[in-house]
């Protein structure tokens, strides 16, 4: 498939590329996280030169969160060739933006390493796929300008919480279990904060942090970053982008009756879109 240049992959992706050797230990893997501000480490042997290879991987906050910490494993001892994502999933960076989000809805993740031949040369996440579908003058995002409060269309009304005297352990267990990023979370029945992945690999992981005597509530974001219902989708891309975050909460008369993940403010575009990626592709 082809598009225009300015909406292809190559324009968008990162090419800054952080990598780990395979036996990088899960804390390390963390540190390098937090300290980049990073949801990803590409996995290379050294003597591949980044050069795809079946040794090649990704390993991602998720798996450090799900494939870790919810099992128990030591993260101190475990290698990231353990639990990295392999082989990689990889794009053209000639391919068009909607392509990867097919391509990131279908398979379930977050970021894609763009390869020409067997190179890699670059990363794209989902938060660069919303940076071109929410900025872009036209297309599936912007149709949603005309929608009657069109982040009630996208948020999820089914919110997961967690109390927060409950161990990061628990909470980990729970991400895993649902299969979700974050969980909202309560004190004397009223939401006071989220807890994400993030928070986990940053705060606990890389912190070295015992799992199953440190609550919730230490970790947790607080207040709870929040938008109002009537606001645009754009509006909560900027605001996402101007915390850093990757989930908001949405209001609805100083009420919290939703939750929007970056992923949900392109799942839409993929979805609408798929027909024609499925003809083409």
């Amino acid at each position: 498939m082809t598009g225009g240049s300015e909406g292809t992959i190559g324009n968008f992706m990162h090419r800054n590329l952080e990598v780990a050797p395979p036996d990088t230990t899960i804390v390390e893997a963390a540190l390098r996280m937090r300290e980049k501000s990073l949801g990803s480490l590409l996995v290379v042997p050294a003597d591949a030169e980044g050069r795809l290879s079946n040794r090649s991987g990704i390993v991602t906050e998720t798996d450090l969160i799900r494939k870790v910490l919810a099992t128990g494993l030591d993260a101190s001892l475990t290698r990231v060739d353990r639990i990295m994502t392999s082989p990689l999933l990889t794009i053209a960076p000639d391919r068009p933006m909607l392509d990867a989000s097919h391509l990131m809805e279908t398979n379930h993740v977050r970021y894609l390493c763009v390869a020409v031949e067997e190179n890699i040369i670059g990363v794209i996440s989902v938060r660069d796929l919303v940076r071109y579908f929410v900025d872009s003058e036209g297309g599936p995002i912007r149709d949603l300008d005309n929608v009657y409060r069109p982040l009630s269309v996208l948020m999820h009304t089914r919110m997961e919480t967690i109390a927060s005297e409950r161990t990061v352990l628990e909470a980990a267990q729970t991400m895993a279990e649902k299969r979700i990023g974050s969980l909202l979370v309560l004190k004397a029945g009223n939401i006071v904060g989220i807890v994400t992945e993030t928070d986990l690999v940053r705060k606990v992981i890389a912190a070295r942090l015992t799992t199953r005597s440190t609550s919730v509530g230490v970790v947790m974001n607080a207040p709870l970053i929040q938008i109002d219902i009537n606001h645009t989708v754009r509006d909560a891309s900027r605001l996402m982008a101007e915390k850093r975050i990757r989930h908001l909460a949405v209001s609805e008369d100083h009420k919290v009756v939703g939750l929007l993940s970056v992923r949900d403010l392109v799942k839409m575009v993929s979805v609408r879109d798929k027909p024609r990626f499925l003809r083409s592709s």
